[in-house]
C-alpha cells in the first residue's frame, strides 16, 4: 500500500478492520472519539455494525454479547469510561469471552485533563476489576505499532479466549506519522477455535489439551449457559472446590503457559551497558532519544521498550537489568509499572522518572537520570 499520513487513532481503526472486527459499541470520550467516529463510517462499508450506546457500561456489555454471537468485537474509551467498564471486563474474563478494549489514556483521576496525555491506567488495566483474573495488555508507542498491536490484540483475544486491552495514550492516539500499512493478505489473522461436535455434546468450558475450549456462537444451533459465577464445564454455577480450582488453573494456565507467545518487546542493549532504560507507550519515544543523547556522550546505556505490559515481561527485564548498575523507568504517572520492575530487579536499583501533570516526559529529563552518579 502507498504511504499515508495517519493518526494513531486512525491506525487503530485500520488495524481492527484488518483483524476482522465487525462490531463496535462505544460512547464518545476524548481522546478516543476518533476511533468511534471513523468506525461509524467504515464498519457499514464492510458489512459490520456500529452502535453508539448510552454509556460505557452498556458499550462493553454490547461488545460481550456480539462476541458470544460469533463476531469479533471491540470498544474504545478513555479513563473515566474505562473505570465504568471494569465490572463487565471481569465478566468477560470469567466467562472467557474474547473482546478488545482500547483505552486511550488521559490525565486523571476523575475527568482530570481530557486532552492531556498520561499513563495512569497501568495498574487499573491489570487489577481494575475485582478478584484474581487473567488479562493481556498491550501498549503501542507509534502510529505503525498501533496498527500492528491492534491486529495482535484481536489475535490474542481470539486465540486465548480472553479480553485484551490496548493501552494507548493521548500522544500516540492523536499524533500523525507517515506509515505504509502492510497488504491485508500479508497479515497473520487468528480466528477462534470453532466447535466440531454436535450441540448436545458441546461443553463451552470443558478443559481440552490447549486450555482454551472451542467457543460456539449463539444462533448457530448451540445454546449454553453463561454466568459471571464460578461455573462447571457446562457453564452452570458451582460451589464445588474441585471445579473452581480447575477453572482457576485453566484460566491462568492458558496465559502463563504461553508467555513466550504473548509477550513482545524491543531491546537495544549493546554489550557492556551499565544503565538500562525501560519504557513503554509515548514515553518510550522520549526514552529512545535520551538513550541516543547519552550514547553520544559515551554513556553505556541499554534500552528496553515493552509492547506487552501485562503479563509483565519479567524474564527479559531481569536478564538485562542483571548486567546493569541502575534501571531507569520513566512513565507519565507517579510510578506504576516501576513497581513491577522493582519487584523483579530490586528497589535499590531502580530510578523513577515521573510526571502526572499532563506534560510529556522530555528526553532531557531522562538523560539527567542517566547522568546521575
Amino acid at each position: 500500500m502507498a504511504a499515508r499520513l495517519m493518526q494513531g487513532n486512525e491506525a487503530c481503526v485500520e488495524g481492527a478492520l484488518a483483524a476482522g472486527c465487525r462490531f463496535f459499541a462505544g460512547y464518545p470520550i476524548t481522546p478516543s472519539s476518533e476511533i468511534a467516529e471513523l468506525l461509524s463510517r467504515r464498519l457499514p462499508q464492510v458489512g459490520g455494525s456500529f452502535i453508539q450506546m448510552e454509556d460505557e457500561i452498556a458499550s462493553i456489555a454490547a461488545v460481550i454479547g456480539a462476541s458470544v454471537g460469533g463476531v469479533k468485537a471491540m470498544t474504545a474509551t478513555s479513563g473515566p469510561g474505562f473505570s465504568l467498564m471494569q465490572e463487565n471486563i471481569g465478566y468477560a474474563a470469567m466467562a472467557e469471552i474474547p473482546c478488545v478494549i482500547v483505552n486511550v489514556q488521559r490525565t486523571g483521576p476523575s475527568t482530570g485533563l481530557p486532552t492531556k496525555p498520561a499513563q495512569g491506567d497501568v495498574m487499573q488495566a491489570r487489577w481494575g476489576t475485582h478478584g484474581d483474573h487473567p488479562i493481556i495488555v498491550l501498549s503501542p508507542s507509534s502510529v505503525m505499532e498501533t496498527f500492528l498491536l491492534t491486529v495482535r490484540a484481536f489475535n490474542l483475544s481470539e486465540k486465548y479466549r480472553s479480553p485484551v486491552i490496548l493501552l494507548m495514550d493521548e500522544v500516540v492516539g492523536h499524533m500523525r506519522e507517515r506509515v505504509e500499512l502492510p497488504p491485508p493478505e500479508s497479515l497473520e489473522i487468528t480466528n477462534r477455535v470453532a466447535a466440531h461436535v454436535p450441540p448436545e455434546w458441546y461443553f463451552p468450558f470443558e478443559d481440552p489439551s490447549t486450555d482454551v475450549p472451542p467457543l460456539a456462537p449463539f444462533g448457530e444451533g448451540y445454546r449454553y449457559h453463561i454466568t459471571g459465577l464460578f461455573h462447571d464445564r457446562a457453564g452452570f454455577p458451582t460451589e464445588r472446590v474441585d471445579e473452581i480450582d480447575a477453572w482457576i488453573a485453566r484460566a491462568f494456565g492458558r496465559i502463563e503457559q504461553h508467555r513466550q507467545d504473548i509477550i513482545s518487546w524491543e531491546e537495544d542493549f549493546p554489550a557492556g551497558s551499565r544503565v538500562l532504560v525501560v519504557a513503554y507507550g509515548a514515553t518510550a519515544r522520549s526514552a529512545r532519544h535520551a538513550v541516543k543523547l547519552a550514547r553520544a556522550k559515551r554513556y553505556r546505556v541499554g534500552f528496553l521498550k515493552l509492547e506487552t505490559i501485562w503479563p509483565f515481561p519479567e524474564e527479559i527485564t531481569e536478564r538485562l537489568a542483571r548486567q546493569c548498575r541502575r534501571v531507569i523507568v520513566p512513565e507519565m504517572n507517579l510510578g506504576q509499572l516501576a513497581l513491577e520492575v522493582e519487584r523483579v530487579v530490586g528497589r535499590q536499583k531502580v530510578r523513577r522518572v515521573n510526571l502526572a501533570n499532563g506534560e510529556m516526559i522530555t528526553p532531557q529529563q531522562i538523560l539527567a537520570a542517566i547522568e546521575e552518579k
